[in-house]
């Protein structure tokens, strides 16, 4: 790990964010983060608790002079999206994030970077490990798989906490402070087709989208990014239409919580349309290129022909339907909120898209804080794909959190911000989906609110944290421990 972070200030922060990205926490197979943080808390000796889940709860009494303070949870998820670009020889399930400072920024090499939510589980390491910081009596709750299925958060059950206020420190602009946020669901479809053979007299290409920015499905969903799987479908609808092309393979995306990147996919022509099929396509490339040259700088379309035709393609009839839903499913911004200005209440991102070898499926994610109107686009997804032949399943539906704002720890908030910097932060519900409303279900009596340093480009390889930032964030954490409010 470069030393160069261990030497940034504040020094306890980027020490425990350091410790934590040496060890491999994928969503989903966190058994080695969890062992780290259940033996971070034994050596302090503190009370340390994993739940049936995997759930991390460390509990710290209050400094002295301090015993009297409301209990407050800390919380953060430990696991991380994983992503990395193409070129970059990376595994995630071995190697800890390597890291490195870039012109006031960190960032990792060629991937992801954690700090969404390492960034929060590093400042509750550190104050847990801290005896020169006041707190009041603090119970650190470190959930896991929350960014592929919030179970950690849903697995949590009543009885475990006795805090009054929870600081969840998971939101990614430092002048902000969350009152609410988005609930979701997975919308899943699936179907099987009779696989052809390739026609005597094909040649085959090889389609590849790629360069696009990508970024967080709810924080950057409404800032005109590319979807790989929605320009990838330009293309085949266009040239199945015009050419005939059929599809043997493709391959969109990864993570329903990423904005899909690069996609590829794997097609036939007749032969005899090889010329104009080309010079079509380059045609239709140019406009995309130029419709997205202002988001998408960086955006490539590749057409390379096959040296070997693929053996079996997706029959016609099939290929008319996959095409035609593709177009139909909504992707983007369905709705945006008429209670709070300029926030996305209800969207969707067609996340992953995979064909070949007789199957067919997209994997979407569809968030939004009004819960009629997350199952109002759901229910249109279901319909498009449906009307193809797919079967589509809902799982992993999650609550919204409804804001408060008599929150009397918003009170305490808003009022250390202004006296440190000078300004009012923005108080704002949020897009993405914050554990707060799911804990909210068993602690319904707890007051929350969300906040964190300024991190850009969540769940890409542009991942990157603000070191300036994390300097002001930490100075408004240590102020907030000390304001905390007495017991009723």
């Amino acid at each position: 790990m470069s030393q160069e972070i261990r030497n940034l200030e504040p020094k306890a922060l980027w020490n425990k964010f350091a410790d934590l990205n040496a060890v491999p926490r994928p969503s989903k197979k966190e058994e080695r983060v969890i062992a780290f943080m259940k033996d971070f808390g034994k050596k302090l000796g503190l009370e340390t608790i994993e739940d049936e889940v995997g759930n991390v709860i460390i509990k710290k009494p209050a400094t002295a002079g301090m015993e009297n303070r409301k209990t407050i949870v800390m919380q953060s998820h430990l696991d991380m999206v994983h992503q990395k670009n193409n070129d970059t020889v990376f595994d995630f399930d071995t190697q800890g994030i390597e890291m490195y400072v870039d012109n006031g920024w960190v960032r990792a090499k060629g991937t992801t970077l954690g700090a969404d939510n390492g960034l929060g589980v590093a400042t509750i390491m550190a104050i847990l490990e801290s005896t020169d910081i006041p707190h009041p009596a603090i119970e650190a709750l470190f959930t896991i798989d929350e960014e592929t299925g919030m179970t950690g958060a849903m697995g949590l059950k009543g009885g475990l906490l006795d805090g009054e206020i929870l600081l969840n420190l998971d939101t990614e602009e430092d002048d902000e402070i969350d009152i609410g946020c988005a609930g979701g669901i997975d919308v899943t479809a699936t179907a099987e087709y009779d696989e052809e053979d390739t026609p005597e007299g094909s040649v085959g290409y090889s389609i590849t989208v790629k360069g696009l920015q990508g970024g967080h499905s709810g924080m950057d969903i409404h800032k005109g990014l590319g979807n790989a799987n929605k320009i990838m479908n330009r293309l085949l609808f266009d040239g199945f239409d015009n050419f005939g092309l059929q599809i043997s393979e493709i391959k969109g995306g990864s993570l329903r919580n990423a904005i899909p990147r690069e996609s590829v996919a794997k097609v036939i022509i007749a032969k005899v349309y090889d010329e104009a099929f080309v010079f079509d396509m380059q045609e239709i490339v140019n406009e995309i290129k130029t419709e997205f040259k202002t988001m998408e700088p960086n955006l490539e379309i590749l057409f390379e022909k096959l040296d070997t035709v693929p053996a079996k393609v997706m029959p016609s009839i099939a290929q008319f339907y996959f095409v035609r839903a593709m177009y139909t499913a909504h992707n983007g911004v369905y709705r945006m909120s008429a209670d709070f200005d300029d926030l996305v209440e209800t969207s969707n991102n067609i996340a992953k898209v995979i064909v070949g070898e007789g199957k067919l499926s997209f994997q979407c994610l569809t968030r939004s804080s009004v819960e009629s109107s997350k199952m109002d686009l759901a229910n249109a997804l279901r319909s498009a794909f449906e009307l193809m032949g797919c079967e589509v399943e809902f799982t992993g539906s999650y609550p919204g959190w409804t804001p408060n704002a008599k929150s009397e720890i918003l009170d305490i908030l808003t009022g250390i911000y202004e006296k440190q910097n000078g300004s009012k932060p923005n108080v704002v519900a949020c897009h993405a989906g914050l554990e707060c409303g799911i804990l909210g279900t068993n602690y319904p009596d707890m007051d929350m609110i969300s906040f964190g340093p300024t991190i850009k480009g969540a769940h890409s390889p542009d991942e990157r944290a603000d070191i300036a930032s994390a300097q002001k964030y930490w100075k408004f954490v240590l102020e907030i421990l000390k304001n905390i409010p007495n017991k009723n």
